[in-house]
This record gives structure tokens, sequence and C-alpha cells, in this order.
């Protein structure tokens, strides 16, 4: 990279912070600087060998964000992937951008920092269902909760594939892996709502061979002000292949696949004979449309301040895939901590001047060893 790289661009921070909570036009890249370049797919690819097992869903993931990252015309120097430990943490390595491989389940609060103190950067961590939800739960949930100004991208294949397909996080219950011979007796994490139940303020679900699908969300991802999780189900074709392929068969896909698009009547089926219709208790049911009225019909509301209705969506998921849920399920805007830090820190700067860090260090009790 040049370099012009992490050490060449403003800093932001200031009256650009909680003032433009607001200001509903700013987005997660208004401080990211632009480049008066044409770029490519190819601008963002690097020399490394990509190295996954062949037929991995990772490839067609690499695929999709190497030739979205383009759209957003930003400069690469500016663009950081951090990654933890996993098969999907090797993706920074294969983006031609600034990149951070971590530690195992560390990366969201590695990029925590890098987002806080970096508003020009655009900040996406990559990970997988492992690395997140296992060893690294804790630092993910709060790092929604925070609403730090980065993207999440969750690859979830239900299984851990780099230590070679033991049980994880996100397996079904009753799962045989190498670690769980007889079946898991853990009950599966749901990211979704465990996302939305961290109060995520961008939650959402796609799959890896849907291209277009994936773009879509990741455009959107990529200019919310805020964290951003995106689910993606991604095919470990070694250790758990064909996880997904009721939302992949063309056969079944449609009959099964709800997709998920704010102030649009939740209609699906190969045919849109199905759609979801609220019940008395919050959650919902799948109605044939024929049978009911078109008011029944829930519209799906990914903007709602109260998450209820996206919580109740994501509940509708079930291992067997009967009704499986993609696309965004909640988009709110609320302040982002680094809009937060960077007002707090102005407005001690105002109050106290800008500070020495020598004269603090040497202040107060000190003792000199000759």
């Amino acid at each position: 990279m040049s370099e012009n790289g992490l050490n060449g661009a403003s800093n932001g921070n200031g009256s650009n912070g909680v003032n433009g909570v607001n200001g509903e036009g700013r987005t997660a890249l208004s401080l990211v600087p632009k480049t008066d370049q044409k770029q490519t797919m190819k601008d963002f690819k690097t020399d490394q060998e990509v190295r996954w097992c062949p037929g991995c869903g990772d490839y067609a993931i690499l695929a999709a964000v190497q030739s979205f990252l383009p759209e957003l015309g930003l400069r690469r120097e500016n663009i950081t992937f951090v990654s933890g430990i996993g098969c999907s943490s090797r993706f920074p390595y294969y983006m031609n951008t600034y990149g951070f491989h971590s530690i195992h389940g560390r990366a969201p609060a590695i990029a925590t920092g890098l987002a806080s103190s970096r508003p020009d950067l655009s900040v996406w961590v990559v990970t997988g269902d492992g690395d997140a939800l296992s060893i690294g739960g804790n630092h993910l949930i709060h790092a929604l909760r925070r609403n730090v100004n980065l993207k999440i991208l969750l690859f979830n294949n239900r299984i851990y594939g780099l230590t070679k397909g033991q049980y994880s996080p996100t397996s079904e219950l009753g799962k045989i892996t190498k670690s769980t011979p007889m079946g898991s007796l853990d009950a599966p994490f749901n990211p979704i709502s465990l996302a939305l139940g961290a109060e995520g303020s961008f939650v959402a679900r796609t799959i890896d061979s849907d291209r277009k699908h994936l773009q879509s969300v990741l455009r959107e991802a990529a200019q919310h002000q805020g964290t951003a999780l995106v689910e993606i189900y991604q095919n470990c074709n070694i250790f758990n292949d064909g996880a997904f392929d009721p939302l992949k068969d063309a056969g079944v896909r449609d009959d099964v696949t709800v997709r998920l698009e704010h102030g649009q009547p939740i209609v699906f089926g190969a045919e849109g004979q199905k759609a979801l219709r609220r019940t008395p208790t919050g959650s919902f049911e799948v109605v044939n449309v024929a049978d009911v009225d078109p008011s029944e019909i829930a519209v799906h509301d990914a903007h709602a301040p109260d998450p209820s209705q996206a919580f109740a969506l994501s509940r509708l998921d079930s291992p067997a895939f009967e009704h499986t849920p993609i696309g965004i399920f909640r988009q709110v805007r609320r302040p982002s901590y680094d809009e937060l830090l960077g007002d707090q820190v102005e407005g001690a700067v105002r109050a106290q001047g800008k500070g020495d860090l020598a004269a603090l260090l040497g202040s107060g009790d000190t003792w000199r060893i000759d």
C-alpha cells in the first residue's frame, strides 16, 4: 500500500461527533476519503494465493466483497479488514487494503479501538461462528451494544472448519462430529436473535451463493452509521457439506426462503402463495395468501425502534429450514460509540485545554531510581 496509508488522512473527531447524530445524511462513510481513480475488482486482489478448500463458500464471499468495494469509491488506504482465527480469518491476506489477522475471538475488540480512534476508516471485521460466538462472544455482544462504527461479517457454516470438524456454537442439537460422536447436547445460538438482543442497530442475514442478495446487503451495511452485523450462511463442503441445501436447491428454496424487504408485505413461495401473519402473542405464523385478507399480511418494518418484530422474525428460523428469513431484519439510527466519544473528547478539550501527556506522566507521586 502507499505511504499515504493509515497516517495519511485527517482525524475527523470533534464537531463531527454527537452533533451529527440528528443529521440523517451522515453515514458510516461520510468521513472516509474518496479516491478519484476508477477502481475495479482487480484493485482489491492481492498477490497472495487464495488457500481455502476447493469448493469452500468463502471463495464466493471473497469475490462478492472484492467486486462490491469499488462501488464505494473509497481510498483503499482507508479500508481495513480485521479478523480473528479460523478459515474465514484468512480474509485480510486476500484483500488489497490494510488488514490485521488478530487473535481468537478478539477481532471486535481490536476493531473497536481502530474505529473509535479513526473515523476516517471503513473498518470491517471478518469472523466465523466459532470465532465470534464461542471465545469471542463477549466481545461481539459489547461491540453491538456500543454501536461501534464497524461492519461484522459473520461466516456461519455451523462447524469448526480450521480445526477439522468439531461442533460449533451454531451446530444443531444432536450434531455428530469428531468432538460429539454421540451427538451435540448444546442448544445452538441463533446469531440474529443474539445480535438483536444485544441491541444491534443493523442486523442482517444472507447466503454465500446468492451474490446479488449478498452484495445488496453489503451495500446497506457499508453505509450504516454504527455496528452492522451480517450473518452469511457459508457452506463448508469438507466438514459440513450441504448444511444449507434447502436454501440453495432451486426446487424448494423459494418455498422455504422468506426474503425481507423494508416496507413490503412478507410474501414468499414459488408463486407468492405464502405469507406471514402476526399472531396475538407477537410471533409469526405462515398462512396461504388465498385464505387471508391482504390487511392481515405482515409488512416488514426494519426501521421500527422496537426490535420485537425483528426478533420474532429471527425465531421463525429452524434447523430444518422450513422457513428461513434472509435480508435486513433491523436497520435503525442511534448514536454510534465513536460519535459519542468524539464529542466527549472535544468537550473535555474545551473545558480543560488540550493537555500535555508528558506533564501528566510526570505528575503526582513519582520515584527516581539511580
